[in-house]
């Protein structure tokens, strides 16, 4: 235990141990000791600092355990959890057991200044978790409880009886209540639960350094799982058991001390225990680490070393933890394996090496996932076989694509119908593609200091690619059923699984990463053999792979104009069908909360209507407006005659509306507004409707009115007071001085508003201001937390167009509460109307279009362009 003589670093003054204890003298003592450790943590070795923090607490603990007298034999003080590890960090929990002797005489007296000792420790503002238990109690609540048996394993001795000690040592020795088999399956339970609350991926924005899968308590599991089996308290048990090799333990020892390092710095920079690396903190802990203080860059640097070192926690942990599920649960059973051929079998549903020179031949390493596409009944890779990856990894020289047998084998992998399954999933996870590719391998752990990208560059892609498989399992089929169709008549599948590993392999190099990604595709085509076809396709893919998302989301695919500039640059259906594939894919990997109706039923709708338009005879085929004017007329017609209106009625309303109405409503959408619109009394405007007429999951409103001035504005207020985003807003008037206002919006959370209370609700607040009972609300929700992190700088762009009364123009800037209801305050001020709307928030960065017009419904001039756009960055910048 350490003492203030042998105690050479700090040099705080201790109070004396012969005065009554005081809360000033302590207090000064801690904060002393505390800026010392966050000195010191710019040169020490992190294990020394996490051990030189345990080692104060022994002797401040023991120190007041002398001050309350509690000196007696029927008290002992036992550190444990990471305390009995004999570890710290600045905001860490201080757990203690405190055992006493039921039989004591002096038991009540000891009770007292037990409570005295916690109530001094809980006024010093220490993170005790305490427990007072007799043996007995120990056992029993361990018998019960999994956590509280581990707390025991780890028990270490403080201060107090050392005889009571050892005799409940003796019982932790002798009578513990969960069997190494029990033991070990709560334990990975306990594990598997812990990956999912973190959707079983390290790779989060904000990770937890010590629960997120490839953390500490990874590693830690790993600890108590070989100390219950082995009864050892020394993790380098393992090696001299043979479970780890001595190179493994001290890979997972380095692990675990740069983890360590970044926690300590993340609880210095918190003043608090703080185990989420959030986006408050990546930059200060950044600096801490001496990543510098470059800001956005010095945070990428940093969570790239993150994301590598729990990836090899992640691997080191499931190679460990199957080979004591062998052991503990007896399953090695090789002799009963099935054989593949002389290097490899299938023991136990796991590819399993049959000789430990399997892979000094490396086409072996590409072979090994062949073989788990070729054979459906394999679900993982035998521990033994992990070891055997993992070494023949480490003695490469060079990328395996330049061995032509590895690039033979990897064709045959891309090409096979499974090979972009599970096979995939294991290459990716145990670093073998990036051991074939030499551009992944500068991928891994990539991140983007952003709220868009939820994922690393290398598990965004992994997840993309798997998402293009899922095209092909039938588990999967009503999630895309036009993906699934398409794929299904798709003759060079391997070309768009190309596309999806080539699609972002260029991002931090600087550059357009599309740019720089369609030259590496095309060189890894034409290195691989294939045809001039195949790799002019993936080339394509990998350059345009954003062009569709960005038409769709940002672009007003209602206008021919558009449609037909997309189908220019998409020439084929054979592409069209690829791109489409390739986009719905890349969406859904690249964030869980992207993707919704909305944002497919944009990408269909402009897929189906490029198809149409490709589909044509003709050399330079056009979108026929009319034509699809007049198809969701006729539609229109038969769903209102069906519900009793007469003909000559709808075709009077239908005559004051404009083309354009009809050309961007469904044959739903104007059946819904024109039944409505006709079984109105006049006195009753404005006809407010709130409902999902063509089940897209969204929630459209639908506002019909006397035609006023900035009736947008009013109502984006309204909808932002209400938490409702907008998606989409369409704004066109009749003939005879009506306006018919059509908004998609979400709430927050991304999900419909279908709650009758709330529609009502959203509804009479509309009515109040439409009628001017109430003011227009004003927004004064504050930036969420995260977006306190980020800025973006205030663009506009005007969009050329061949529109004549129309301007276009495209905002990008920091996504905030109001920010629609602001904008459209700016147009009303600069007497500007707005026609239409597409707003698109791409993580905290909010890319909306605007379609709008003068007020005498002319295109803005060049003056008032440039006071609008002067106005908005003065207004918006903050």
């Amino acid at each position: 235990m350490a003492n203030a003589d042998n105690d050479k670093d700090f040099h705080g003054h201790w109070p004396s141990r012969n005065n009554p204890p005081e809360i000033k003298d302590y207090k000064e003592l801690l904060t002393s000791y505390q800026n010392w450790s966050a000195t010191r943590f710019v040169t020490a070795d992190i294990d020394e600092l996490v051990h030189h923090r345990a080692n104060f607490f022994d002797q401040l603990l023991e120190q007041l355990w002398s001050q309350f007298e509690l000196n007696e034999k029927s008290a002992t003080l036992i550190a444990v959890g990471g305390y009995g590890r004999e570890t710290l960090h600045p905001g860490s929990d201080i757990d203690l057991l405190i055992l006493v002797d039921e039989k004591s005489d002096s038991l009540r007296v000891v009770e007292d200044k037990l409570s005295r000792l916690i109530t001094f420790l809980w006024d010093l503002h220490l993170d005790i978790g305490h427990s007072v238990r007799s043996i007995d109690e120990c056992f029993q609540q361990a018998d019960d409880d999994i956590t509280v048996a581990t707390n025991l394993i780890e028990s270490r001795f403080l201060t107090g009886s050392e005889e009571l000690f050892n005799e409940f040592h003796q019982h932790l020795i002798n009578d513990f209540p969960w069997s190494s088999r029990d033991f070990y399956q709560a334990k990975l339970d306990e594990q598997r639960q812990r990956h999912q609350q973190y959707h079983s991926t390290s790779y989060n924005l904000e990770p937890n350094i010590k629960s997120s899968p490839g953390g500490l308590r990874d590693i830690q599991t790993i600890g108590w799982i070989a100390k219950r089996h082995f009864q050892t308290h020394s993790d380098e048990n393992l090696v001299e058991y043979g479970y780890m090799t001595a190179d493994e333990f001290v890979e997972l020892r380095d692990c675990m001390n740069w983890l360590w390092r970044i926690r300590f710095a993340l609880h210095i920079e918190a003043g608090k225990r703080e185990d989420r690396l959030l986006f408050d903190f990546q930059p200060g802990v950044a600096v801490r680490l001496g990543y510098g203080n470059e800001g956005k860059s010095s945070v990428e640097t940093m969570m790239k070393d993150y994301f590598k070192v729990v990836l090899r926690v992640s691997e080191l942990n499931q190679m460990l933890l199957q080979f004591f599920h062998q052991a503990i649960l007896g399953t090695q059973d090789l002799q009963d394996a099935e054989l593949i051929d002389r290097d490899f079998a299938i023991s136990n549903t796991l590819l399993t090496a049959r000789h430990d020179e399997v892979f000094d031949n490396p086409v072996n390493l590409i072979r090994a996932f062949v073989c788990i596409a070729e054979y459906p009944q394999i679900t993982g890779i035998h521990s033994n076989t992990i070891r055997l990856i993992r070494n023949a990894r480490a003695q490469l020289t060079e990328p395996l694509s330049h061995n032509p047998d590895c690039r033979n084998k990897f064709n045959q992998l891309i090409q096979h119908e499974r090979g972009c399954g599970l096979a995939f999933s294991l290459m990716h996870h145990h670093s073998v593609l990036a051991s074939y590719l030499p551009q992944w391998q500068q991928i891994v752990g990539q991140m983007q200091f952003d709220l868009f990208h939820a994922y690393t560059v290398d598990e965004h892609t992994f997840r993309l690619v798997r998402n293009l498989y899922r095209y092909s399992d039938e588990k999967y089929a009503e999630q895309f059923p036009l993906c699934e169709k398409i794929v299904q008549q798709m003759e060079r599948k391997y070309c768009l699984y190309l596309a999806g590993i080539f699609h972002d392999i260029a991002k931090g190099r600087g550059g357009d990463h599309s740019e720089l990604g369609e030259m590496d595709a095309r060189n890894f085509c034409h290195q691989h053999g294939y045809s001039e076809e195949d790799a002019e396709l993936v080339a394509w893919l990998v350059r345009h792979h954003l062009t569709m998302s960005v038409t769709a989301q940002k672009r007003d695919i209602h206008d021919p104009e558009v449609i037909q500039e997309f189908a220019n640059q998409v020439q084929t259906v054979e592409r069209l069908d690829f791109l489409y594939c390739l986009t719905v894919a890349d969406i859904r990997a690249t964030n869980q909360s992207l993707w919704n109706n909305w944002k497919a039923t944009l990408l269909e709708e402009l897929y189906n209507a490029t198809a149409y338009l490709l589909q044509q005879d003709s050399s330079q085929p056009t979108l026929d407006v009319r034509e699809k004017i007049k198809e969701n007329k006729a539609n229109a017609m038969a769903l209102l005659l069906s519900a009793g209106f007469d003909k000559s009625d709808i075709n009077a309303l239908w005559g004051r509306f404009t083309a354009d109405y009809f050309f961007r409503h469904t044959a739903e959408q104007i059946s819904w507004h024109s039944q409505h619109i006709l079984n109105l009394p006049t006195d009753q405007l404005p006809l407010i409707l709130i409902g999902d007429e063509n089940n897209y999951g969204t929630t459209e409103l639908f506002i019909y009115h006397h035609e006023e001035s900035h009736l947008f504005a009013s109502v984006a207020g309204v909808l932002d007071s209400q938490q409702l985003s907008i998606l989409d807003a369409q704004i066109l008037a009749t003939r005879d001085g009506f306006v018919m206002d059509t908004f998609i919006v979400l709430q927050r959370d991304g999900k419909p508003l279908t709650e009758p209370q709330r529609i009502e609700e959203v509804k009479q607040q509309l009515l109040d201001v439409l009628h001017k009972r109430v003011p227009v609300p004003k927004t004064n929700r504050p930036l969420s937390r995260r977006m306190k992190n980020f800025s973006v700088k205030t663009e506009v762009s005007f969009i050329p167009s061949k529109h004549q009364g129309r301007t276009t123009f495209e905002l990008i800037t920091l996504d905030r509460p109001g920010l629609i209801a602001k904008l459209a305050a700016i147009l009303q001020q600069q007497n500007v109307t707005l026609l239409a709307a597409k707003i698109t928030t791409i993580g905290e960065q909010a890319e909306d279009l605007f379609i709008v017009t003068s007020e005498d419904n002319t295109s803005l001039g060049e003056q008032q362009k440039q006071a609008l756009k002067q106005q908005i960055i003065e207004d918006l910048e903050f």
